[in-house]
């Protein structure tokens, strides 16, 4: 039940931190700013966001895999099994 909890937690965490993330990524395509060719002059530096694709795959596949195995109810069958 305590694992469960935790990983609950986890899963929240993952959440917020997910989206948080998805709303710090800058947008792929220049829209009206590439017209005037001034798409150039607010690009970010291309480390901070690939390490921002890293942390955000990251979270993404965290909040995945916690989600099916919360989902599946596969920690609460295995606390209800007896052990032999």
């Amino acid at each position: 039940m305590i694992v469960t909890t935790i990983l609950k937690v986890i899963w929240m965490v993952a959440a917020v931190g997910l989206t948080a993330l998805v709303l710090l990524h800058s947008p792929k395509g220049d829209g009206l700013g590439g017209l005037g060719g001034q798409a150039q002059l607010f690009t970010s530096t291309k480390s901070a966001e690939t390490t921002l694709n890293r942390v955000t795959w990251t979270l993404t596949v965290l909040f995945m895999g916690l989600t099916v195995v919360l989902s599946a109810g596969w920690l609460d069958a295995a606390a209800t099994t007896p052990a032999l």
